[in-house]
């Protein structure tokens, strides 16, 4: 076992960074020992340590933590992108979010980070026809993290949910590659119509805090849409859109806005 953890450690630069960082933790904080061995030096894989955190985080007395993790590591065994994805994920947080210093963090303690890799999972489940399942991981993840993405919702990688409070993606919504947002988004549909009716992100989009999409709408890649707002039309790539309702208001600033997380909307950018 010793000698597959080392080799897998040698293969995979994240989970070797992820090592080294819960064995400094635990010389550092020794009462964290227990939790860090359980969640990460304990583990031979990354897949394997998703699986024990997430089905920790979702487990109730309804369905026992062995039972998810049984179907967490069928998901991570039969699906490899499902831990690349959260690599890219873990990636994501650690480049963007100024809170985050470790590679460790969004595994332990960043509830965004740990609700895409539940909503990954119930998709896969989804996928395979499972959708109790899947809806139960849905509400599961609501109720844990507070951010309820419905599992048919397609979502790229390098996602990054900074607080990720009150977060809401529907059924037929879309979210590109390298996408940033923050807590209080909402892609939403509109009317009760049984249809494609929810919102197509780009990729390298940044959608600030309380922004709601709504309808089966696209947002075009590497564009920004400011706090508060509220979007109804179309955004157009490489744009800023602002207000109630959202309107263009200039350029999106810089070539990837999701990695920059500039939210300031300064005149040159509005082409002032």
């Amino acid at each position: 076992m010793a000698e597959r953890r080392a080799k897998l450690l040698e293969l995979d630069p994240v989970w070797a960074r992820i090592n080294r960082e819960a064995e400094e933790a635990v010389a550092k904080e020794p009462l964290l020992g227990g939790m860090l061995h359980y969640s990460i030096l304990h583990h031979p894989s990354l897949d394997r340590a998703l699986s024990y955190r997430v089905s920790l985080k979702l487990a109730n007395q309804e369905m026992s933590e062995q039972i998810l993790r049984e179907i967490c590591d069928e998901a991570y065994a039969s699906e490899p992108d499902l831990a690349q994805a959260a690599r890219a994920d873990i990636t994501a947080t650690y480049e963007r979010d100024p809170a985050c210093h470790r590679y460790l963090q969004p595994l332990l303690f960043f509830k965004g980070f740990q609700a895409i890799q539940a909503y990954r999972v119930a998709h896969w489940l989804w996928q395979q026809g499972r959708r109790d399942l899947a809806y139960f991981f849905q509400m599961r993840s609501s109720e844990e993290f507070g951010v309820d993405i419905h599992p048919a919702a397609r979502i790229g990688r390098g996602i990054m949910i900074d607080h990720a409070h009150s977060i809401v993606i529907g059924e037929t919504a879309v979210v590109g590659n390298n996408v940033s947002m923050l807590h209080s988004v909402t892609l939403g549909g509109t009317g009760k119509e049984d249809a494609d009716r929810h919102p197509k992100i780009g990729d390298n989009v940044l959608i600030g805090a309380g922004a709601k999409v709504l309808g089966n709408i696209k947002v075009g890649h590497c564009s920004r849409i400011a706090a508060g707002s509220v979007v109804l039309k179309e955004v157009p790539p490489c744009t800023t859109v602002a207000g109630v309702p959202a309107k263009i208001v200039g350029e999106a600033g810089c070539d990837q806005p999701s990695l920059e997380m500039d939210q300031l909307l300064r005149g040159e950018t509005l082409g002032l």
